[in-house]
């Protein structure tokens, strides 16, 4: 496994273990690949429906501003400090921030002087920018703003709210660690519960892209494919990182029917960024565990699952003409593709009703139903529309 890039550097070239390429994390790297391609199917979604009529641009009138607008000038000092906040502090922390680069940026400390420094620097740009254009400003101009052009900010709001939703219900899934630690669980760079990110992300882009003129139900449409392709190369940075998302042990023998590589059935997660297992003979790295006996390698599964469910999706978008309702196919797939994983995944279980289920099983369950209730709704919905009146 690579937890960061120093370790398939090794494999590849030989080159030691733990070298400055280890600032480079696997998870990370993936994590920030996932936004790509998502944006890259959110714009050709957008593009294609604007394209077909289905989508129309928007007219949007900048009004006149004669003065700087104070709010973004404080705002840009604002990111101005918290860049040189963290920036120096990594170049002056660097060691730790190989070992552990997400603590490090999540972590509350940083470099108050980089930080006013960066933070003048950002100020002053800004106003010697808008002093530079303030003649363009004077007088209000009327632009179309097409939706595909919203990409980049649908996909920045995706992300922060994303983020932060995950973190959320990660907590709540760890509830005694965070009241034993609050500030350090809350600022922690580890514990991610997907759909607690895609709860709050759905709910804030719901309502950005509705201010932007882009119908929700369309975009719901669009965000299906964006996030199972997105969560497929997620969970590819689950695998290589080995960071413990991964199914409890497999001492089933692979079956005959299972052509696949045997890696593929029972996986050990070498030099895992867990630290989890035993220790691996001869090795002199930072990440020497494995696991012993091997698991179901539950990350790469759902990998592999999300990208079936990708092509399938693909396929029906241009088939299925009732909007909204390729989302609600979206929720059936990856609530059964979920709840099937969770059955062999390492997570806690939660005691409702007589279920012993893990948080994710509950709410791939919501989801399947909600997925269904939404394809039976906006299929007698449609219909209802081409009766003719009486």
């Amino acid at each position: 496994m690579y937890p960061d890039l120093s370790y398939l550097f090794h494999d590849l070239f030989n080159t030691p273990y733990d070298n400055w390429t280890s600032i480079f994390k696997t998870f990370g790297l993936l994590l920030a690949l996932t936004f790509v391609v998502a944006a890259g199917v959110v714009y050709l979604e957008l593009k294609r429906k604007e394209e077909e009529g289905i989508l129309k641009p928007v007219k949007k009138i900048r009004k006149a501003q004669t003065s700087i607008d104070i709010t973004s000038l404080l705002v840009n000092v604002l990111i101005g400090f918290i860049i040189g906040f963290k920036l120096i502090y990594i170049i002056q922390e660097f060691d730790a921030f190989m070992v552990n680069g997400a603590g490090v940026v999540f972590s509350g400390k940083g470099s108050v002087g980089g930080g006013i420094i960066f933070g003048l620097l950002y100020g002053v740009y800004y106003y010697w920018n808008w002093n530079r254009k303030k003649d363009t400003f004077k007088k209000s101009v009327e632009t179309l703003v097409h939706p595909y052009e919203k990409t980049g900010d649908i996909i920045v709001v995706a992300a922060i709210s994303g983020i932060v939703g995950a973190r959320l219900f990660s907590i709540l899934e760890n509830l005694d660690s965070f009241l034993q630690d609050p500030m350090g669980q809350l600022f922690s760079g580890s514990g991610l519960t997907i759909y607690g990110g895609l709860i709050l992300a759905f709910i804030v882009v719901y309502y950005y892209v509705k201010k932007w003129g882009i119908p929700p139900i369309h975009m719901m449409d669009i965000a299906g494919l964006a996030i199972i392709i997105g969560y497929g190369v997620g969970r590819l940075g689950c695998h290589f990182s080995g960071d413990g998302d991964w199914g409890i042990v497999n001492e089933v023998a692979k079956p005959a029917w299972f052509f696949l590589p045997d890696w593929l059935w029972v996986y050990d997660y070498p030099h895992n960024v867990a630290e989890s297992g035993v220790l691996i003979e001869g090795c002199d790295a930072k990440y020497c565990q494995r696991l012993d006996p091997g698991v179901y390698p539950t990350a790469l599964w759902e990998s592999i699952l999300s990208f079936l469910i990708f092509i399938v999706l693909w396929v029906l978008r241009k088939r299925i003409k009732i909007a909204g309702v390729l989302f609600f196919i979206y929720m059936i797939f990856n609530g059964f593709e979920r709840f099937f994983i969770e059955s062999i995944r390492v997570n806690p279980k939660y005691d409702i009703v007589g279920l012993n289920w893990s948080q994710a099983q509950y709410i791939s369950l919501g989801l399947i139903l909600g997925g269904i209730a939404g394809v039976v709704f906006l299929y007698m919905r449609n219909k209802a529309s081409k009766v003719p009146a009486k």
